[in-house]
């Protein structure tokens, strides 16, 4: 268990590195204490950006925020094993106690300087709204266009790997979709990766109360994310971008369209590293392709083609690379032009047939993944995982 800490701080540490910040040049337009509906602007393009900006600007950004919206920092510092926290932490005590107002402009200005630093917002980035609860999300860009929401994974770096706090952040983005006006609300990824499954650095973070507490932690949040699925209650649809891993793909059986581009893959190699299927899957995938073929997946870890995806019914559709994008969000935003009540209603009535079915499968899969976490089996085989990549 050592071994795994140590590996993992020194994977975080490699992600957090505060002397090498960018050096952007500030928005030439310095406000004078900017105004509430500056800083709602300055949110708004915040989620248009293309490239992620790094850790450190990262970082700056969400002490702004909180400095700006909340006061100075006067919440208990986290542990030293928590260390994204500790280092959301220490980024927003070190602004002191400057302003609100002073917060507000300093986000702007850095904000209009990351927008200039892309060349300026594209037309379709213009249009984009942030979602109607004006959240900022740290690891997910979601914007609200065309009566679609869109809830987009955003660490490409680390080719979208859920951590901790993403989960959480999913399951608050999914709770505010549900509730606003839009009439689709679709997934995808940034950059190349759809999603490359949960981030296994994950599993280093090992709380006081030992590996137990942290399976039956993990355990509690894969529930409420995964039930977040099962109750979402308007048409979800997933937009493959590019390869899909592990839960990626598990949950995959819960969106009612999946549009894959042809160079995608989808993989879940469960037993590989000593864990059980999750998502509903071990429910879903017998009923969309026969026990045989959710065997090979589930089981043995075979990796699927889109094509291969489409074929076992997994994938509703597959479009050549270079249209994907125009082609499937033409396809969007004419499908979000349907009477919405209808699509709602619709969609609800054919859940409910299984929804109770679908929660019960969602409490079996986490208890036996809770078991498994806990057990030598799957520790032997995350760390062989780690000393693999350590190899690379």
């Amino acid at each position: 268990m050592a071994l795994m800490s140590l590996r993992g701080f020194t994977q975080t540490s490699r992600w957090f590195r505060f002397s090498s910040v960018p050096a952007f040049k500030f928005h030439q337009t310095s406000l004078m204490g900017a105004t509430v509906e500056q800083f709602e602007e300055a949110k708004n393009k915040l989620s248009t950006l293309k490239k992620d900006p790094g850790n450190a600007l990262k970082l700056k950004i969400y002490a702004l925020f909180k400095q700006a919206t909340h006061g100075p920092c006067d919440t208990p510092k986290p542990g030293m094993l928590d260390f994204v926290n500790k280092a959301k932490w220490d980024s927003w005590k070190s602004l002191g106690s400057i302003s609100q107002d002073e917060a507000r402009k300093q986000y702007c200005n850095l904000i209009g300087s990351l927008v200039e630093a892309e060349g300026g917002s594209s037309a379709q980035e213009v249009s984009a709204q942030p979602a109607a609860s004006g959240h900022v999300y740290n690891t997910l860009l979601v914007s609200t266009e065309d009566d679609i929401t869109t809830i987009k994974l955003n660490r490409p770096a680390k080719k979208n790997a859920i951590t901790t706090e993403m989960y959480e952040e999913i399951i608050d983005a999914l709770q505010q979709a549900a509730r606003d006006t839009c009439v689709l609300t679709v997934f995808t990824g940034a950059g190349d990766f759809y999603c490359s499954g949960n981030d296994l650095s994950n599993f280093t973070k090992i709380p006081e109360g030992g590996v137990e507490e942290m399976a039956k932690a993990g355990g509690d949040l894969l529930r409420r994310y995964v039930k977040a699925y099962i109750d979402f209650p308007k048409p979800l649809v997933a937009v493959v971008n590019g390869p899909a891993v592990g839960i990626s793909v598990t949950i995959l059986g819960m969106f009612d369209l999946v549009y894959a581009t042809e160079s995608a893959t989808f993989h879940t190699p469960f037993s590989q590293l000593g864990q059980s299927p999750e998502g509903c899957s071990s429910y879903t995938y017998p009923r969309l392709m026969g026990p045989g073929k959710a065997s090979e997946m589930l089981l043995f870890n075979k990796k699927l083609t889109a094509v291969q995806a489409c074929q076992l019914g997994l994938v509703t559709e597959v479009f050549p690379d270079n249209s994907f994008q125009s082609e499937v969000w033409s396809r969007l935003r004419s499908y979000a032009k349907l009477p919405p009540n209808s699509l709602a209603l619709s969609k609800q009535l054919i859940r409910s047939m299984e929804k109770e079915q679908l929660h019960a499968v969602n409490d079996a899969e986490v208890e036996r993944l809770v078991e498994r976490w806990t057990s030598d089996e799957c520790f032997n085989a995350v760390m062989s995982f780690f000393q693999a990549k350590a190899k690379l």
